[in-house]
């Protein structure tokens, strides 16, 4: 069902693009002779070569997952509060972006730094093509700046790994039997209230046969911590299993398998010049701030862009 609904949207999403287009050209003989229509009819051109732009982009969604809502992890690398101070600098960002797009946002962990920053934070995002747009932003980012925690301002170099997972569905994508878990709970360590220090309400599950760990503790309620971190797991096995499976497909056209996330996949600069570039495509921009902000669609696009002349 939900992909006989993405189905009809597209398809009306191309009948009004075609409605678009032949109203467009119905208007272009009366700009000709009224010279005041003009700004309107390039107006509503413009929009139009936006709109398939960005449809020409979303061919690059051929991924299975692509159109599944994202989890998106944030890690603080080593280096202490500046790089816990990074992590939650591109948590911000991601927010925004998802605001910016009109996307639904939702934090569903968050391990806060013991002066400033946080350690980790899980978070859900909600639109179109969630996944395929922020599958660009999956690796290493790294931050060189002037340190707001070094009493002599010196010039310090963070990094921050950033994991984008489709959002499995439950029972669908994943059956995970109750004998393949370990659930422990234990207090919360955030700074959550007395209520979360002094109950068990934080919740850790192994996945036995992976061996792979999630917790939640932002929550108040065991059960309501519960339910996000086997929300997380799901994905992650997910993931693990879309991982294994592209290894296989490399393997069997003999091109080199990547053992890890390698080097950073952007640079973010604020000094001693200012610049964010992406190092897979080139493309760069030296408003640091507005990028920050939440400004990704450039880099997105052109990831996208290089992904499709891969295929072509």
């Amino acid at each position: 069902m939900r992909r006989l609904a993405e189905q009809q949207k597209l398809v009306g999403t191309w009948r009004e693009i075609a409605k678009k287009v032949a109203d467009i050209r119905e208007l272009v003989p009366l700009a000709e002779a009224d010279p005041a229509l003009e700004p309107e009819v390039s107006k509503e051109a413009e929009e139009l070569a936006e709109r398939l732009d960005e449809m020409e982009l979303e061919l690059a969604f051929g991924g299975e997952y692509d159109d599944r809502n994202a989890l998106v992890a944030i890690h603080a690398g080593a280096g202490g509060t500046e790089s816990q101070d990074w992590a939650e600098m591109l948590l911000r960002m991601y927010l925004r972006w998802a605001e910016r797009r009109g996307y639904r946002a939702e934090v569903l962990d968050t391990s806060p730094g013991e002066e400033a920053g946080i350690k980790s934070t899980t978070i859900a995002l909600s639109g179109d093509h969630a996944t395929g747009y922020l599958k660009s932003e999956h690796g290493v980012h790294r931050l060189v700046r002037l340190s707001p925690f070094d009493a002599d301002h010196a010039r310090h170099t963070s990094f921050a790994l950033v994991e984008v997972l489709p959002e499995a569905e439950a029972d669908v994508d994943v059956k995970i039997p109750p004998e393949d878990l370990k659930i422990d709970t234990f207090r919360s360590s955030g700074p959550g209230g007395q209520h979360m220090q002094k109950t068990s309400s934080a919740v850790r599950i192994t996945h036995l046969p992976t061996g792979l760990v999630v917790t939640s503790q932002s929550e108040r309620s065991q059960h309501q911590n519960k339910e996000i971190a086997m929300r997380i797991l799901r994905s992650r096995i997910l993931e693990k299993e879309l991982v294994k499976q592209e290894e296989a497909r490399a393997k069997l056209k003999g091109e080199r398998v990547s053992a890890g996330f390698g080097n950073q996949i952007r640079s973010y600069v604020l000094h001693p010049y200012r610049l964010v570039k992406d190092h897979r495509t080139g493309y760069q921009t030296g408003d640091t701030e507005s990028v920050l902000d939440g400004d990704l669609d450039g880099f997105i696009s052109a990831y996208l862009r290089a992904q499709l002349s891969k295929v072509a």
